[in-house]
């Protein structure tokens, strides 16, 4: 069974809107996209590269999909690390609109996406099941116990605005952090492994 990775942008205060272009990602008014660019640097090209390295399948949701399938297919360089594992290996996308993908080997999961998730896990033989971005479908699979592994790529910058990975109303949830290191341009990069339910207590003494 492999293992589901969620691998994101985010910036200080949590937001993962739109983080490669001005357009990108307009939805809700947001007018602060490619706020990822003025940070990007080796470190964070080689991150993702390590990242990319270990998928066996993609799963995206309907609009990360639309963002990369227009602009990885004519990526055709057999080097690059990120077009030639996308334009080749298994891509699903979660869309109840999209019927015929024209972007090679892309399938669409029908039904109720956890219970296809959970197959799709399972099918999954070698490498990894990597969501990448895809934030309305990463809340679903966090509220749903199906993300092994998460990635939060941290930029040195808060907006203030747009949407977040961790909705407000979202399940008190523990995480374990199983590595992190920093690129020279000040981002942080964290993984994650769920822990189970969030724990609380309190630092008054005993009565």
């Amino acid at each position: 069974m492999a293992k589901l990775t969620l691998t994101t942008f985010v910036s200080l205060d949590g937001v993962m809107q739109g983080p490669g272009g001005p357009g990108e990602d307009t939805s809700g008014g947001f007018e602060y996209g490619g706020w990822v660019v003025p940070f990007a640097d080796d470190g964070m090209g080689a991150f993702v590269s390590e990242v990319f390295d270990r998928a066996g399948a993609f799963l995206l949701g309907r609009r990360t999909y639309d963002i990369f399938s227009s602009y990885w297919p004519r990526v055709t360089d057999p080097q690059d690390p990120i077009a030639a594992r996308l334009n080749t290996l298994p891509k699903h996308v979660v869309s109840r609109t999209l019927t015929d993908p024209a972007w090679e080997n892309t399938t669409v999961v029908p039904g109720d996406v956890p219970t296809e998730v959970a197959r799709l896990k399972e099918r999954t033989a070698e490498g990894e099941l990597q969501v990448h971005g895809s934030g309305m479908l990463a809340q679903t699979l966090l509220a749903h116990d199906l993300v092994d592994e998460v990635n939060l790529i941290v930029h040195p910058v808060s907006l203030g605005t747009g949407r977040r990975l961790f909705a407000d109303g979202g399940r008190p949830t523990a995480f374990e952090l199983t590595g992190a290191r920093t690129t020279g341009s000040g981002i942080a990069i964290h993984t994650y492994r769920p822990a189970g339910p969030a724990r609380f207590g309190t630092f008054e003494p005993d009565v």
